[in-house]
């Protein structure tokens, strides 16, 4: 029993030891600083010197912030591209699926934007969309059609954003939509086939369904990582692009935090930004609970 009670005490002490580092990074790089950012968004901190709370002025000065609430759009707008990239990912994971041939090959292609650093593509996109010599106008110059200066124009600098996003993330989307589809059974089609039904009736009822987990987990994760996102325009569109139609919510963050030092005023915009992904976040379980309710 001894023998037994110190065995179990040796296998404990092993597990904390091993969950000992991640919990501490838990604590140090995201608690703590979550905290903090929370408190320092009740005061007029500058990031150096002395912390004077100054009560709810931070978020109240939000409400009038023009520059914000164009943030806060540009973050928005972006997001059209979650629904673009899923429909895209879905129809190459559909085609993939049939077994056509070089497949191995086109998941490499299109997989290979994903792993690729994100300041690289950035900077090849932004050579791409250059008004003069970018490849992107010079393919339109092919159909006679005089591409704009993309990156200059505030109509033009926010799609253009978007489709880098699409053509960043579609591999990863896309395999993923893969894995699901082969992991339906043919059974099923086979089933609906007898039962006369066509392509898009199964689609509807049989391959969709199936997928919507994957489908769930893509747009929790992209709507996450969309209201975060920051790299591409800090390089592409280092000012915040033309009358900042293409500054983020991150960016702006950024700007306040090291630009003007008004580390109490970004704090305050990013707890905003922490509570509007959990609010969104919450309801998208919610909703996805009902709706797995709905099938069964």
């Amino acid at each position: 029993m001894s023998a037994k009670s110190g065995l179990y005490r040796k296998e404990k002490i092993y597990g904390f030891l091993f969950i000992l580092p991640p919990l501490l990074g838990l604590l140090i790089f995201t608690l703590y600083p979550m905290i903090y950012s929370i408190y320092g968004s009740f005061t007029d901190w500058d990031g150096l010197g002395q912390m004077n709370v100054i009560g709810l002025s931070n978020f109240t000065d939000l409400l009038t912030d023009e520059l914000f609430h164009k943030a806060v759009f540009n973050t928005l707008f972006m997001m059209l591209g979650i629904p673009i990239g899923i429909t895209l990912a879905l129809l190459l994971a559909l085609g993939l699926n049939r077994g056509v041939p070089g497949t191995t090959a086109f998941r490499v292609i299109y997989y290979v934007p994903v792993i690729s650093s994100l300041a690289a593509v950035s900077i090849m996109w932004n050579w791409a969309y250059n008004g003069d010599y970018g490849l992107v106008n010079q393919f339109l110059d092919l159909f006679g059609i005089s591409g704009p200066n993309w990156m200059a124009n505030k109509f033009t600098v926010k799609p253009a954003l978007i489709i880098m996003a699409v053509w960043k993330g579609l591999g990863y989307t896309m395999l993923l939509y893969l894995a699901a589809l082969q992991s339906v059974s043919r059974s099923y089609y086979e089933a609906a086939e007898l039962d006369g039904a066509n392509g898009f009736q199964s689609f509807r009822h049989i391959t969709w369904p199936m997928v919507r987990p994957v489908t769930f987990f893509i747009i929790v994760t992209n709507i996450i990582g969309g209201s975060q996102i920051f790299t591409e325009m800090n390089i592409m569109t280092p000012t915040g692009g033309p009358e900042y139609a293409s500054a983020s919510v991150v960016f702006y963050i950024w700007q306040k935090a090291f630009g003007s030092f008004q580390m109490g005023y970004a704090s305050a915009m990013a707890v905003v930004l922490g509570v509007f992904i959990f609010v969104v976040t919450l309801i998208q379980f919610r909703m996805n609970e009902k709706q797995s309710f709905d099938v069964d």
